[in-house]
Formats: structure tokens, sequence, C-alpha cells
């Protein structure tokens, strides 16, 4: 981490200039992404193999299927070149917060939908599944006689225990986000670790790469370990659960 093969400054130097601008993205793509994806879940399992239902299934298909620079030029093109809507450039020197073309939060709005909107179609897949299987539980089925409202249902009784599956996904997703930040970074011209990882592969200076693949490595486990004690604050059960002792395990057919 103390050295470059190409004469450029220490690597570890260039990992704190570059790494809080990847994780200031990668934090605004996820919240973009969950927040698309939840209510979008809820509106489909809602409706399930409706009408809504299923043009939800093709609109999360295409999102999924869209390259990353294919949706940047898409979302660049209307967003800010024709309704100039949202800023098309990012200045690390500018502050953070803030809601004007001059603050790094609005600029990363746009990074953050391309990077994001991908991984919020496959949230919503997986979301939607589970909570089609947790509103036929009999606690749903209790609560709707007892004349729960249908909103108070899916939000307060069905989502909770439904999101374990994209909880873990969320956390898989975070080194699949790093590599999206490639095409991403370059394309907005965003000074972060993808756009460091383009530039030392071009120059071949294998540190810089070497030191990225750990940073993600380490990355993996440390969202994995967040997403086991996330677990534990959505269901007590799985914090009150004797892990000392082996779960026993019954055969299909026996």
């Amino acid at each position: 981490m103390q050295f470059s093969s190409s004469g450029q400054p220490p690597v570890s130097d260039l990992i704190k200039e570059r790494l809080p601008r990847t994780l200031e993205l990668m934090a605004v793509a996820q919240i973009i992404a969950v927040s698309i994806a939840i209510p979008w879940s809820v509106l489909a399992a809602s409706r399930a193999n409706r009408r809504t239902d299923k043009i939800s299934t093709v609109t999360a298909f295409a999102f999924v299927s869209i390259p990353s620079f294919a949706m940047a030029v898409i979302l660049f093109y209307f967003f800010s070149v024709q309704w100039d809507f949202l800023p098309d450039t990012y200045t690390a020197t500018d502050p953070f917060w803030g809601f004007s073309h001059d603050h790094r939060l609005i600029q990363l709005i746009l990074p953050g939908f391309t990077l994001g909107l991908g991984s919020a179609a496959a949230y919503q897949r997986l979301l939607r599944t589970d909570l089609i299987t947790t509103l036929q539980q009999d606690f749903i089925l209790m609560a709707k006689s007892k004349g729960v409202s249908k909103r108070r249902v899916l939000y307060s009784h069905a989502l909770r225990p439904s999101l374990f599956s994209m909880i873990t996904l969320l956390a898989i997703n975070i080194g699949f986000m790093i590599g999206g930040s490639l095409v991403v970074e370059q394309f907005f011209r965003i000074p972060g670790i993808g756009s460091a990882v383009v530039e030392a592969t071009l120059r071949e200076d294998f540190p810089v790469v070497l030191a990225v693949v750990m940073i993600v490595s380490a990355g993996f486990m440390v969202f994995n370990y967040l997403a086991d004690y996330l677990y534990t604050l959505i269901d007590p059960r799985v914090r009150n659960e004797d892990t000392s002792k082996p779960r026993k395990v019954t055969s299909m057919g026996m």
C-alpha cells in the first residue's frame, strides 16, 4: 500500500483521496435503489399476477439488462442535455450538503441513478417474491380478519419479515457496485476508486489494482457482517436463537 510502480504518489495516499468519493457514490446509489425497490415491491406483491405486476416484471428485467454505460448515456441525454435538470459535472472540492448544482449531493444524483436502477430492479424481484410468500402466512390472514387496513398489513406486518433476502443481496451487491463504478466514474468524471483502477490499468500500475482488490474483499466481509447484525434488528428471533446447538437437518423423503 506504500508504493506505486509508475512514479505516482503512494498507494495509501491515492486510496485515502479516492475512496471517499466512491463511498459517496455508492451510498447515494444504494439509497436510491432501496427507496425505489421497497414501494415498487409492495405495489407488485399486492397486485400479484395482475397487469400491474406483469408491467413491473418487464420493467425490472429491462433495468437489469441495460448495461451501466447505456444507462449513463440515456440519463445524461435526457436529464442534463435535453432538460438541464441535473448537473453533468462532478467537482470534488464543492461542499457535499446542499440542494444546488454547486453541491456534490446534487451532482451525485445522476450517477447514483445510473448505478442504482439496476440494483433497484434486482432488489424488487427478490423482495416481491418474499412478500408474496409472507402474505400467505397465517399471521397475515389473522391481521386481515381483524380488520387491519391493507396498507398497514403490507408495510407493518408483511414487509419486515420479508427483508432478509434483500439485505443479503444488498450486502453482496456492494462489491458489484464497485465494479459498476468503473464505468460510471469514468463517464461522469468522478475521481473515485473505479476511475483510479482504470487509470492504473492503462499505465500498468498493478499495486493500485491489487490494493483495490483487497479493499473490495474486505468490503464484502464487513458488509456481510453488517447484514447479519441487521437480521437481529429486524427479527428478534434471530438474536435469541441458540446458535451453539447444531441444527437438525432432515433429508427429503426421509
